[in-house]
């Protein structure tokens, strides 16, 4: 069930690109396809040498998390969905909904600062996760830039962690 808004039932003042990843996110047995859409991302890519991924084509903000593995210390990247809150990010483990807890979230849970890369340029962050009604105010504003996390909500038993990332 799509997410609606507006008085004539569209997603208004969205374009044409972003209500449709709106509409195709909201489909009940999409998350089953999600190691193939991880993958066509992964490919996406790799093939514009990390200029472009799924979150561009469908115009919605973006960011690139290098976050050190909490095992290996390793760094892993991760494009995510993001909403900007004034000079922060916002970010949601959501994963489509599913049960499974994005393996990112364990990482940025472990980590003090993590790297930040959006529009050529790269910055350290501190993460901090969300609780009470601050986690609640930050939903909100992820919700406006992501109306699926309603459905997402409701698919899980979880709470969704969010995270504010915050410069260095």
């Amino acid at each position: 069930m799509p997410v609606l808004t507006g008085r004539d039932g569209t997603l208004s003042g969205m374009g044409f690109r972003k209500r449709l990843a709106i509409g195709i996110g909201s489909i009940a047995w999409m998350p089953r396809f999600l190691p193939q859409i991880v993958k066509c991302d992964g490919t996406i890519q790799k093939v514009t040498g990390d200029r472009y991924s799924l979150l561009d084509i469908a115009d919605l903000p973006n960011i690139t998390l290098d976050v050190p593995g909490r095992k290996s210390g390793i760094a892993r990247r991760t494009r995510l969905l993001c909403a900007p809150d004034g000079d922060d990010w916002l970010i949601a483990g959501s994963y489509f909904g599913t049960e499974a807890m994005p393996q990112w979230v364990y990482n940025v849970r472990a980590a003090d600062t993590v790297a930040v890369f959006h529009g050529g340029r790269q910055w350290e962050c501190v993460p901090t996760e969300l609780a009470g009604p601050e986690r609640d105010d930050a939903w909100q504003v992820l919700r406006a830039v992501w109306p699926n996390f309603d459905l997402y909500e409701q698919r899980t038993d979880r709470q969704i962690p969010v995270f504010r990332l915050r410069e260095r």
